[in-house]
C-alpha cells in the first residue's frame, strides 16, 4: 500500500498528471469514504453505490487537469459522485423552498462523551437504526444533513453542490436534525454512519486501478 498521508492533493494530482498513475491508489483511498456516504445518503444500495464510486473515481481521473484548485478537491469529487447519482436517478432539480429559521445553529447534532470510536463503530445495530431512521426523512434534507453533519462540507460548498441558497441549506439542515432527534440517540457522532469499511475500500482501489491502467 502507497505511504501516502504526507501528500497533499494538490502534489499527488500534479505528479499523476505528470505520469505517476500509481499514485491515483491514494485518492481512491482517501476518498471513499466521503463518497460512500454520499450514495448511501442518496439512499442507494451497497451495491448500487459501490458501481457509482467506481464510476465517479473514473471519470475524476480522465478530468483530473480541469481541476483548478479554486474549490477543495474533496467537494469538487463529491460534484461528480452526486452528478452521477442524479443521472441514475433521473431526479429533477432541487426545488426552492419557503425561507424560515435560517439561523444556523451549528452545534453537531452527534456528540459522543467518551470518544470511544472502535466500540460505535462495531456496534452493527446502532448503525442500522441510524441510517434506517436518516434514509426515511425526505430527499432534500437528508441530502443536505449527508453532506454537512456527515462528510464535513461547510455551509457554502453544501449550497454549491446542491444548487441552492445557503439560507436554504441551514433551514434543511435544522429541519433534519429535528426530523432525526427524537429517533437517535445525541451520543454518537455522525461521522460514524455508513462506514465503508477497509475489506471493500482494498477491492474498490483494485478495480479502479485496474480500469485506469488499461486508459
Amino acid at each position: 500500500m502507497i505511504q501516502f498521508e504526507k501528500f497533499t492533493e494538490t502534489e499527488i494530482i500534479r505528479r499523476i498528471i505528470n505520469g505517476e498513475k500509481a499514485l491515483y491508489e491514494i485518492i481512491v483511498r482517501r476518498f471513499n469514504s466521503c463518497l460512500y456516504k454520499t450514495g448511501r445518503s442518496y439512499n442507494y444500495n451497497h451495491e448500487n453505490t459501490q458501481d457509482l464510486m467506481q464510476e465517479t473515481f473514473i471519470d475524476a481521473y480522465k478530468n483530473l487537469v480541469q481541476f483548478e484548485g479554486r474549490s477543495d478537491f474533496k467537494t469538487w469529487i463529491i460534484r461528480i459522485m452526486l452528478n452521477n447519482c442524479y443521472r441514475k436517478r433521473e431526479k429533477p432539480g432541487f426545488k426552492n423552498e419557503i425561507m424560515q429559521d435560517v439561523n444556523d445553529h451549528s452545534a453537531p447534532m452527534f456528540t459522543h462523551a467518551n470518544n470511544d470510536t472502535d466500540k460505535i463503530v462495531q456496534n452493527h445495530e446502532l448503525r442500522h437504526i441510524i441510517e434506517n431512521a436518516l434514509g426515511k426523512i425526505p430527499f432534500d434534507y437528508r441530502m443536505v444533513f449527508s453532506l454537512r453533519e456527515i462528510n464535513g462540507l461547510n455551509v457554502a460548498e453544501t449550497a454549491n453542490l446542491l444548487s441552492i441558497s445557503e439560507a436554504n441549506v441551514k433551514v434543511r439542515l435544522n429541519r433534519a436534525k429535528t426530523m432525526l432527534r427524537s429517533e437517535i440517540e445525541k451520543t454518537y457522532s455522525a461521522s460514524e454512519l455508513f462506514e465503508y469499511n477497509l475489506i471493500y475500500c482494498d477491492a474498490m482501489v483494485k478495480n479502479v486501478m485496474e480500469k485506469i491502467n488499461g486508459l
